[in-house]
């Protein structure tokens, strides 16, 4: 594999590398160090990237196990997974503060979810991958994927139920 062909495989999800990185190690020159060590490791075994399904799916799972390692090595259990991506054309100010509010409250919600379950949220309703490829990255039953993003949305829901009717639910 050439140099450009490398760049423009890689380039469709270098970026979702990096925010999957950002979300387990929370800093972001870790994940930019780990972002760039997968794409180090692939161009290293590009040889061998023909003989992948995936390669966007092999990229994400190598680089969960990467952060996992890297969390590891610092012996931090705490892994934050907090979802950014709101946006709106005018946000009056108010808007904005609710909306950070909103999201600082589905960041510590998801805190307290188990960690299969944040991994699955953030996959599929952040990183927006279908069951199937969940499934494949985290080596589990696509029923059991489908399942867990159950629960971890019925207990973000909840909870932010409770929030905002004062405890009322």
């Amino acid at each position: 594999m050439k140099e450009r062909a490398f760049i423009s495989l890689t380039n469709g999800f270098k970026d979702k590398l990096y925010r999957l990185a950002k979300r387990l190690l929370v800093s972001n020159e870790e994940a930019e160090d780990a972002t760039q060590e997968i794409l180090l490791k692939l161009w290293r075994n590009k040889k061998k990237m023909a003989e992948y399904k995936n390669v966007e799916a092999f990229a994400m799972t190598m680089t969960k196990n990467y952060c996992y390692d890297k969390l590891k090595a610092k012996e931090a259990g705490n892994l934050k997974i907090v979802h950014s991506n709101y946006k709106d054309e005018r946000p009056s100010l108010q808007r904005e503060i609710e909306a950070k509010d909103s999201l600082d409250w589905v960041g510590k919600i998801m805190d307290g979810l188990p960690e299969q379950q944040r991994m699955i949220i953030q996959l599929r309703d952040i990183e927006e991958y279908n069951n199937a490829e969940i499934a494949e990255m985290l080596g589990m039953n696509e029923t059991a994927v489908r399942v867990a993003l159950s629960r971890g949305r019925k207990v973000i829901r909840q909870e932010l139920l409770k929030k905002h009717n004062y405890g009322i639910v």
